[in-house]
């Protein structure tokens, strides 16, 4: 028996944790992409709780940055970027529910060098924008690297541990469409590496059915995601859905087997670290027996504080407390 019978996952959900039937969908499958997180586009698969899905993503540049000579500004069509697959409709979900996606895998995928990053300008954590400053914009530069489950190879001389995570899933808003580049309490594009496998994500439903958009993989990325761009790739995803009907939270969870995470996006950043630290002062006083004060008391002394990514509209912040300290 793995911990996943002990997650939330496990003891809460529909199908606790338990798989049930498998599906496909590829790229052909997908056909279009969207840009968009909302509940007004057609769901493209329809599956239950229990479902393992493998899914075919596109980089966040939707492939169009092929080698180091395609600058972003010549070739991406704003604001067509961070392509998302979806939405996928979730059998029972309703709103005030609670969906479970427990990631399995993350497989680059396509001709390789499969990685791309890049200097764009007026992107980035340390560039200043040509809207509000007289400064120059940095040199626009693309970087292609060959990414397989063996490592990132940088350069000649530098190979980077391959660590892959999801930058951008979530469900739908209830009635708002909006950017796959901004990220909230629906999830979104948070750019947090803890998005990885071995990862139970917890989503607050907000419609019938859910709406899983999920996209934006990276091989890996560094806390901040600095220059706003990480080793995109395209890849294949496999997770599993679960449903938690009775459970209420204002935004994104994360557990895996040694930790529990509360997700805050927001600007300024101390606003989305507050967010995070509150929610997971929440959640330990809800479901794991905490007074308060004694939770405000731990999370100072042995809480941990992940930056997902410092440059999108909004920004992510996980904030995090391992479980032996809970128990």
């Amino acid at each position: 028996m793995t911990w996943l019978a002990s997650s939330f996952m496990g003891r809460r959900g529909v199908a606790q944790a338990q798989e049930r039937a498998h599906h496909s969908l590829t790229e052909t499958d997908q056909g279009a992409f969207h840009y968009v997180y909302g509940p007004y586009a057609k769901p493209v698969m329809h599956v239950a709780p229990g479902d393992v899905v493998a899914v075919e993503t596109l980089d966040a540049f939707g492939g169009a940055v092929k080698t180091e000579a395609d600058l972003p500004s010549k070739v991406l069509n704003m604001p067509f970027v961070n392509p998302q697959n979806g939405p996928i409709a979730i059998e029972g979900a309703k709103k005030g529910d609670v969906l479970a996606v427990y990631l399995k895998s993350i497989l680059p995928r396509g001709p390789q060098p499969a990685g791309t990053t890049a200097l764009i300008p007026d992107f980035g954590g340390l560039v200043a924008s040509s809207l509000t400053h007289l400064n120059a914009p940095i040199a626009e530069r693309v970087k292609k690297m060959d990414v397989t489950p063996d490592g990132v190879k940088f350069s000649d001389r530098i190979t980077l541990p391959y660590e892959p995570f999801v930058g951008t899933m979530g469900v739908s808003p209830e009635i708002e469409a909006i950017s796959s580049l901004v990220p909230d309490y629906y999830g979104g594009n948070m750019d947090l590496p803890a998005i990885a496998p071995g990862a139970v994500m917890y989503f607050p439903v907000q419609r019938d059915e859910a709406f899983f958009y999920i996209g934006d993989c990276h091989g890996r990325q560094g806390d901040g995601e600095l220059c706003g761009v990480a080793v995109e790739i395209p890849a294949t995803v496999e997770f599993q859905i679960d449903l938690i009907k009775g459970w209420s939270i204002p935004g994104v969870r994360l557990e895996t087997e040694d930790f529990i995470m509360s997700v805050g996006s927001a600007r300024p950043m101390e606003d989305a670290a507050r967010m995070a630290y509150r929610d997971l002062i929440r959640w330990m006083v809800e479901d794991y027996g905490f007074e308060e004060s004694e939770a405000y008391f731990l999370a100072t002394q042995a809480g941990k504080m992940r930056v997902g990514n410092m440059v999108d509209p909004k920004y992510s912040l996980g904030a995090s407390m391992l479980k032996k300290y809970l128990v």
